[in-house]
């Protein structure tokens, strides 16, 4: 049994081995222009495997025109990762759908991969037989307003160019401009030369109709000499020629927003929007007082996550709705931005039954398409469950009482009505007693309504609504009145309660700020709170000396 345990465990560890390692292939853009070259890159984590890739499935359909080799060690929470990469450049024979072949390293293969080869334009440029020269275009011609448009840069060099290039920054009246990613290097064939190619990519957001002007843009360089003096020295200046090459203007109609679009809806031009929801927990088991949060998240392409607007608001009857700060992210992609906003809010139920949630309906300009469309999310019913804890929603005519439990209530409806008189008796010697001169004031049990009013202003400076809400129930607790009922008579106490509640049930509690609430409850009518007994009431002291 331990000879077949000992063969049995390096085939264990084989297995795992050949199963953990891989080989993944990535290219730096899946759409280029014919004569173009592209970048693919090979990783794998296995540091079993050596040589290096086949490249023999590439030459039916690929140039190779040359393959690097990076190995690099990442070190991550004490473990160590080695990982090696192959980047090959390929130039593409044929246009249309491309596909890279699965490549093999040992015992792993690569995935395939198709990139676009589009068929550029036939017509000779004057500036293409130059060493240096500089090229713009827009994806299209004429757009609408705030919507937006791609404007490519590329700069194509016959010749060495030392580090020293720069390119004048993009300026546009009444746009917004938003650069895509980061600039990108390749080569390109032009009439059987080898150009390098710098590109730069901008989406142009125009803020107003009619006709935009895309100014020239200048790039400059030192072209590097390659036959410098004889008496260059390596310390010396680097010989070389300065160059400057300018693109040509570029006119852009905007056009304004139609007719057809609802006035009173945000204006939203895009090439594809989606709206998506996810509940944490599921809504499928809730009962009343559980906090449930929701995320509705806008996906736009074509416009920058600061140009969507908000969604609409939960609005249920039985539902209370605390909102959180909306995300927003952006992602550069070949068609330009890709926008998000994510908006999450805690939904707590504070009744049973069933509870109508709306639809929530987003109207947006399908720029591809050009017509006007809905994004909805469907209307949901939530089915709230009773809190056997919490003991609410409960109707009385449904509780069933049998014989034996008749002798129980009826000593509860009479300790009930001892009590209210006792209450209306001791109101009334309260009410009698506020006329009489001031007599001295029997020692108190408890804390007093300075020391309690120390507590919440203490928490409420501390931004702390644990130990806020804490010490209001005590100090409310030697009031005359309960909290509801003073918030119903003085609306700032009332909104500083909101707001307290919010932070007590949503995850922005740690930014809740004390000071309204602490000024509420400073500023709450004489009338409807009890005396501070050092206050200014203008009554003779209690203990005169």
């Amino acid at each position: 049994m331990t000879r077949f345990t000992a063969l049995l465990l390096p085939l264990l560890l084989c297995t795992a081995t050949a199963q953990a390692a891989e080989l993944t292939a990535s290219v730096d853009r899946s759409r280029l222009n014919s004569g173009e070259t592209v970048e693919l890159t090979l990783e794998t984590s296995d540091v079993t495997q050596f040589g290096k890739p086949d490249l023999t499935p590439l030459e039916p359909l690929f140039e190779v025109r040359g393959t690097r080799q990076v190995n690099q060690l990442n070190t991550l929470n004490g473990d160590n990762r080695a990982t090696t990469r192959w980047i090959i450049t390929l130039l593409p024979k044929e246009n249309g759908s491309v596909v890279i072949p699965p490549l093999q390293l040992g015992d792993v293969q690569s995935q395939p991969i198709t990139v676009q080869v589009v068929e550029s334009d036939t017509h000779e440029d004057k500036n293409s037989l130059d060493p240096v020269f500089i090229e713009a275009s827009l994806d299209q011609t004429s757009v609408y307003v705030q919507a937006q448009v791609i404007l490519t840069l590329r700069i194509y060099h016959s010749v060495s160019l030392y580090d020293d290039s720069s390119l004048t920054p993009l300026q546009i009246a009444d746009a917004r401009i938003e650069q895509l990613g980061d600039t990108r290097t390749y080569e390109k064939d032009i009439n059987g030369v080898r150009h390098g190619v710098i590109e730069m990519r901008y989406a142009i957001y125009p803020q107003h109709s009619g006709l935009l002007t895309i100014a020239p843009q200048t790039f400059s360089a030192t072209l590097v000499d390659t036959q410098p003096a004889p008496d260059a020295t390596a310390q010396g200046p680097k010989p070389g020629k300065l160059m400057r090459v300018t693109s040509s203007e570029i006119a852009l109609t905007v056009k304004p927003k139609p007719l057809t679009y609802p006035a009173d809806a945000p204006w939203l031009p895009a090439r594809s929007l989606s709206l998506s929801e996810s509940w944490n927990p599921e809504p499928e088991h809730t009962q009343v007082g559980d906090s449930l949060t929701r995320s509705l998240t806008l996906k736009v392409e074509g416009l920058a996550s600061s140009q969507l607007p908000a969604l609409p608001a939960t609005e249920a009857s039985g539902l209370r709705r605390y909102p959180d700060q909306p995300v927003l992210n952006n992602q550069s992609g070949d068609r330009g931005l890709i926008g998000s906003r994510e908006e999450r809010e805690a939904l707590v139920p504070s009744r049973s039954g069933a509870i109508e949630l709306p639809t929530v309906d987003v109207i947006w300009w399908n720029t591809f398409e050009d017509h006007l469309e809905h994004t909805s999310l469907p209307a949901r019913t939530l089915q709230v469950a009773n809190n056997p804890s919490l003991q609410v929603d409960t109707p009385a005519g449904t509780l069933q009482v049998n014989a034996a439990d008749n002798d129980v209530l009826w000593w509860w409806k009479l300790s009930t009505l001892i009590l209210a008189c006792t209450t209306l008796l001791g109101f009334g010697l309260w009410w009698r007693a506020r006329w009489q001169p001031a007599v001295h004031r029997a020692a108190q049990t408890g804390p007093s309504p300075r020391t309690l009013l120390d507590d919440i202003k203490r928490a409420c400076q501390a931004n702390d609504p644990q130990a806020t809400r804490q010490a209001l129930d005590a100090w409310a607790r030697q009031q005359p009145e309960t909290l509801a009922e003073m918030a119903a008579r003085f609306v700032p106490l009332s909104d500083a309660l909101d707001g307290l509640n919010g932070a007590l049930y949503s995850e922005t509690g740690q930014h809740w700020q004390g000071e309204d609430l602490w000024r509420a409850i400073r500023t709450i009518p004489a009338a409807e709170r009890v005396q501070d007994p050092v206050g200014d009431s203008g009554l003779p002291p209690l203990y005169p000396k």
